[in-house]
């Protein structure tokens, strides 16, 4: 049984790169929740999923309080929404840092940071990977499996399916403030149908998969 750290947020003590806000702003959102998790939750950036407030992803905005409904629902969350109670769950972006009002990254700026996601990924060492929206599920899909070239990146499409990469599982959500319908359902009844079986797969095979 692995035994990371009982530290909630920021437990490996990542420092971002550069510092592009004011003094009184916050620098970075950093990872946050059960650092033995065998799922991680992977957003884009704070101005997308939230966490400039309070510090913790997926907090303060729309997309934020979907995904966190989710998560209540199969057993993940409680507490308060502003810094929930987590199990089994982690939650990081792959641009953990804060920009100035108005600005989104740059592909420069993405590329920065890509090497702190990359590192807490592989420590966290989850089973299942479940990126939120378009531009995460891209970068999961292109490093994390071998299948990206073939996967057309419709979000619609690819809500709530399960899709193999190497030693990981990885289920696309779609953008929360794009659901439609059942969209909300789905994402609930397929993390409930992969923790009814057994969902942990061998870590550090060579053997690629897909």
């Amino acid at each position: 049984m692995k035994n990371v750290t009982e530290r909630t947020s920021n437990p490996f003590g990542l420092r971002p790169p550069f510092d592009r806000t004011g003094p009184d702003e916050r620098t970075a959102v950093f990872g946050y929740g059960d650092a033995n998790a065998d799922f991680h939750l992977i957003g884009d950036h704070p101005d997308v999923h939230g966490g400039r407030s309070t510090g913790v992803p997926f907090t303060g905005t729309e997309s934020g309080v979907a995904i966190q409904e989710v998560a209540r629902a199969v057993g993940f969350a409680d507490g308060p929404f502003d810094r929930p109670d987590l199990e089994n769950l982690y939650c990081s972006y792959i641009h953990m840092c804060c920009l100035p009002a108005g600005e989104t990254p740059s592909d420069e700026s993405y590329a920065d940071l890509e090497r702190f996601f990359d590192a807490e990924l592989r420590a966290i060492n989850a089973h299942i990977l479940l990126p939120v929206g378009e531009r995460a599920t891209d970068h999961v899909l292109r490093e994390y499996t071998t299948q990206r070239h073939r996967i057309d990146l419709d979000m619609a499409a690819l809500h709530a399916t399960e899709i193999r990469g190497r030693g990981f599982l990885i289920v696309p959500i779609r953008e929360p403030t794009e659901w439609e319908d059942t969209d909300d359902e789905a994402i609930v009844a397929r993390l409930e149908a992969i923790l009814g079986r057994d969902y942990r797969q061998t870590k550090g095979v060579a053997t690629l998969v897909g």
